[in-house]
């Protein structure tokens, strides 16, 4: 029994291990594709817009449109688990922290590094994040729960909540460009290798991945 309970407890590390460094790792993605300067991930073009009219941070911005997000789970019934309430806290201060650190891109060359890089790390985020099973994001809660009530795919209702976002960010002032593209064709496929990388098998040996075989799959923490 002992050597059973040693084993949970140290899974139950290696979760809390991969949930907390995979929203670390998410925020600071983020930061960097803002220092790239060449477009951001389609909530982060909000998160920005509403930044650079209040003059709040971005990461204060990121935290507080979580929680909006969140509580629009309650009528669609939704429960929250320690990854999505971590979610909502964990990426804004990690991205604070990060911009805190690291300047503006100079130059053309750094400006594409920094958004490569920033869209590679998000995918690790999103491995480590995901691999941990303690819930999905808010904004993810929050497509599933439409998806329930209205019927629709996750397809078009991911679709269209992405895009009434990117539209409002923008109009807000956000950094829409050819990152934002490249972030939207990058994402699945990196999401869906590093969830294999990172999953954490489950005791029982019978259970499936948490990644299947296609990027559809994937929820992603934003």
């Amino acid at each position: 029994m002992s050597d059973i309970t040693a084993r949970r407890g140290t899974r139950l590390t290696r979760r809390l291990t991969h949930l907390y460094v995979g929203l670390a790792l998410y925020g600071a993605s983020s930061a960097l594709l803002v220092r790239a300067g060449l477009g951001l991930e389609p909530w982060g073009v909000l998160h920005q817009g509403v930044s650079e009219r209040t003059g709040i941070s971005i990461g204060v911005v990121s935290i507080a449109v979580g929680a909006v997000v969140l509580l629009l789970w309650i009528p669609l019934r939704q429960r929250p688990g320690l990854g999505t309430v971590s979610n909502v806290f964990a990426v804004g201060i990690a991205m604070d922290a990060v911009l805190a650190v690291v300047p503006d891109a100079q130059g053309l060359p750094a400006r594409i590094g920094l958004m490569t890089a920033g869209i590679a790390l998000n995918g690790v985020a999103t491995g480590l994040y995901i691999s941990a099973r303690f819930g999905p994001g808010p904004r993810d809660g929050l497509m599933t729960g439409l998806n329930r009530l209205t019927g629709r795919s996750v397809r078009m209702v991911r679709t269209a909540i992405e895009v009434a976002v990117v539209l409002t960010g923008f109009l807000l002032g956000g950094s829409l460009g050819v990152g934002t593209v490249l972030y939207a064709l990058a994402i699945g496929p990196l999401a869906q290798y590093f969830l294999r990388l990172f999953d954490l098998p489950s005791p029982d040996a019978r259970t499936s991945p948490v990644a299947g075989g296609s990027p559809r799959e994937a929820i992603l923490p934003r």
